[in-house]
């Protein structure tokens, strides 16, 4: 059965790697072909074991799969009319989970009622706030668990699509969000209920007063968002800082709801309910005392997933502490590996997507290498000693998926883990918990006084400078290889050349991509929403040409998108960065990364009083026409704007423009030049300006992309950066028809996905919803 259990779920895996939803017919035909494996199985089992085992293992792959693209098929049939895109529509609904603060407003889950319009059950919104909120009225306070009638304006799910960036619309169909939008300022915006009281709603109504409640207890505490998260799942209230400090460390698994902290509070509440069972005599002669602290830890555990959002850890660890107190009560003995296997078939029936997500396979591995290592394996030594090797063998099954994830493990976490484990689960979460359930300040102080405590020593650890290892994404191939290498290491001693394992790890571990050979170079126009970042990689060094927009204070494309990318594509530097213009479309991304990354050189045209000036310091240079330089074979030119900027605003017509050549073939970078700026470049440039691609300027708005400059650039392709349903509309139609007049191939990144080419003898472009299409992609 475990077996069955775990190729049903690489059934499952396997169609969510589907480019393309398969024909009602392919359906039909896996149908068939799974149920004429099993019977065949069936009767093969007793006569030809190994043949019966094996078609019964293709049945059960055959109907994961099956299972999987039932549940998508249904979830897609949800999604929002292409018709009803950008129209205002009256809808009423509940607001159906906590709703989350950002800069400028609320972002919350709503459930529609029922009616006759084509919209999805299920929707996230936005609610911005501003002057009077539109309507002469103070923006409202949400609460989970409120009825609503709203004017809002919607769009089907989209999200920025790059290499090894997050998916976006995988998430919201895992979330059974199919659409997504905004409230409208000048529409209806009436409370019908106050609260719409079933069970999903209490408990989201719950988890929201206790999270107000940390807020006013410590309004003014560092880990404030710990404690939050601690106790009710929510994360978002964690600076991105501490994050990188828990990751660099190893311990974001003790920050989310893990697996260890359902244990923990469901042994607690077992002992605790059994010692007082076995004082009752009544009770104990009704029902033993043992069976009865068993059943308690569970609906307690159940209690405490539920109050922490029901994540894939904490479902996983309730789904075995099921097992295990069933067995318990029925005086069964089962192996762990039978429980483990169990709470996996049990968490993808529910949730077949949940196997995208990194919880997933971080949890699952964990308590699979901790079984592998148990039962005394880990040799002789005190507690501590076992805690230290235990976690060690957890590390290191779990880098090669690190890798893959994040990119990065921690050398530290070993160490880390056994000063933070005992604290934060045996001292820290009881005390978020209790003030939880009794709201005494002293509760609230004492937990954020030992997180306090707890993260000197963790956070020394971080700091040092070789606490983290970071390398580029690695294959999927050389990762398993190299996770079954590491799960070999760990078996018991006296297995034939154990550290033999070691070395697909080690090949893991020197790995890097490739880069484009000597006299070659590799274009990337990123797709960060409607702003530019385009990434140009030769042999030997790397440039980022602008950074994307800022999302708000605290959120940006240079952190979100950019950061991560470049780390997995193996840049461990930046030799330049150039910086357009102040536009925050196409500089908004530029702090976080000069503080994310070395950068040798910041190429700008900015005011010298701009801030970025100011951070890039000695590394900083004006950008101005006739700066040239060479790399591996590989010329830049910058051939606008003819004078550096000065004290004025460095506005769309002082935008750097350079120009890249390798191979026989260029790109040209555009940003936000407009007509005026066209024309200059060609006077000075005149055929020089000829380019295989063109990054269109200013994303096709109505202002540029005159009819000489269309001529005299004379693109193969013209890429257009742009966001999806954008504000401004770009690219304006008639701008889009004077480039397709011409037989240009043409590219919009909110369609095509970041955009990849090479300056090299064939140079056609590819798209990334091309290269790595999902059957949700635009839908």
């Amino acid at each position: 059965m475990r077996i069955m259990t775990i190729v049903f779920c690489g059934g499952v895996l396997a169609f969510q790697f589907m480019p393309a939803m398969p024909s009602r017919r392919v359906f039909l035909a896996l149908a068939v072909a799974a149920g004429l494996a099993g019977l065949a199985g069936w009767w093969l089992r007793s006569r030809w074991p190994g043949m019966g085992r094996g078609m019964l293992l293709l049945a059960a792959c055959a109907a994961g799969f099956q299972y999987a693209g039932w549940r998508a098929e249904n979830r897609l049939a949800e999604s929002l009319p292409m018709a009803w895109e950008g129209r205002d529509v009256v809808v009423t609904g509940v607001v159906a989970s906590l709703p989350q603060a950002f800069e400028r407003g609320q972002r919350f889950v709503f459930d529609l009622d029922e009616s006759a319009l084509p919209l999805p059950g299920r929707i996230s919104l936005a609610w911005y706030e501003g002057p009077g909120d539109g309507a002469g009225q103070a923006p409202p306070t949400l609460h989970a668990g409120q009825r609503w009638r709203l004017t809002v304006r919607l769009k089907r799910p989209h999200g920025n699509l790059n290499p090894h960036g997050f998916d976006y619309e995988g998430w919201l169909l895992q979330q059974g969000i199919r659409a997504t939008g905004y409230v409208r300022p000048d529409g209806e915006r009436v409370l019908l209920e106050a609260f719409v009281n079933t069970f999903g709603f209490a408990v989201e109504r719950l988890r929201g007063g206790l999270r107000e409640r940390f807020r006013q207890a410590l309004p003014e505490g560092r880990y404030t968002g710990v404690l939050i998260a601690l106790a009710i799942g929510d994360q978002r209230a964690i600076p991105a800082e501490q994050w990188r400090v828990f990751a660099r460390t190893g311990i974001s698994h003790l920050v989310a709801i893990s697996g260890m902290h359902v244990t923990m509070i469901a042994a607690l509440a077992a002992l605790l309910v059994g010692a007082g069972w076995r004082r009752c005599p009544a009770l104990a002669l009704r029902w033993p005392a043992q069976q009865a602290g068993v059943m308690a830890g569970f609906v307690v555990a159940w209690a405490y997933c539920l109050l922490a959002g029901w994540g894939v850890p904490a479902q996983r660890t309730l789904y075995m502490l099921g097992c295990v107190s069933l067995a318990l009560i029925l005086r069964r003995e089962v192996a762990p590996s039978r429980v483990l296997a169990a709470a996996l078939g049990v968490v993808v029936l529910i949730d077949p997507w949940s196997v995208l997500a990194a919880g997933f396979w971080l949890s699952y591995g964990a308590v699979a290498v901790l079984l592998l290592v148990s039962a005394g394996r880990l040799g002789p030594g005190g507690r501590v000693l076992t805690v230290l090797r235990t976690q060690w063998a957890v590390t290191l099954g779990l880098v090669p998926a690190l890798l893959v994830l994040f990119q990065q493990f921690s050398l530290v976490s070993p160490l880390a883990n056994g000063i933070a484990i005992p604290l934060i689960s045996f001292v820290i979460t009881p005390l978020a918990l209790l003030f939880a359930l009794l709201p005494l300040q002293m509760f609230a102080d004492l937990a954020h006084g030992a997180m306090v405590l707890t993260m000197l020593p963790v956070g020394w650890l971080g700091e040092l400078p070789g606490a983290a290892w970071q390398q580029a994404a690695p294959p999927v191939v050389l990762a398993v290889l190299a996770t079954v290498g590491c799960l070999w290491a760990l078996l018991p001693r006296g297995t034939p050349a154990r550290l033999v394992g070691l070395l697909p790890l080690l090949a893991l571990l020197l790995w890097s991509p490739e880069r484009p050979p000597a006299g070659q170079a590799r274009v990337r126009v990123l797709d960060v929403g409607q702003g530019l970042a385009v990434h140009v990689q030769t042999a030997q060094h790397d440039l980022l040409y602008d950074t994307g927009p800022a999302f708000s204070a605290d959120a940006n494309s240079g952190e979100r998108i950019l950061l991560p990318y470049l780390r997995a594509v193996g840049v461990r530097r930046l030799d330049v960065l150039v910086v357009s213009h102040q536009d925050q479309d196409h500089a908004g991304g530029a702090e976080s990364v000069l503080a994310g990354l070395p950068v040798v050189r910041v190429l700008a045209s900015l005011p010298y009083n701009h801030p970025l000036r100011l951070i890039a310091g000695p590394r900083g240079e004006a950008c101005a026409a006739g700066q040239a330089w060479e790399w591996d074979g590989v010329r830049f030119r910058v051939l606008h704007p003819v004078d550096p900027v000065g004290e004025g605003r460095a506005g769309n017509e002082a935008s750097c423009v350079l120009q890249v050549e390798a191979a026989g073939r260029k790109v040209l970078l555009s940003s936000d030049i407009e007509a005026v700026s066209e024309a200059q470049i060609l006077a000075r440039e005149g055929s020089a300006v000829a380019s295989e691609f063109v990054v269109a300027p200013h994303h096709g708005s109505r202002t540029s992309s005159t009819a000489a400059f269309i001529a005299a650039t004379a693109p193969r392709w013209v890429i257009f950066p742009v966001g999806y349903r954008n504000r401004f509309r770009h690219p304006a139609a008639d701008v889009w028809a004077r480039w397709e007049e011409t037989g240009v191939g043409m590219l919009r990144t909110d369609l095509a996905g970041a955009v990849s080419f090479n300056l090299a003898p064939a140079a056609e472009p590819v798209a990334e919803r091309e290269r790595a299409p999902r059957y949700w992609h635009g839908r």
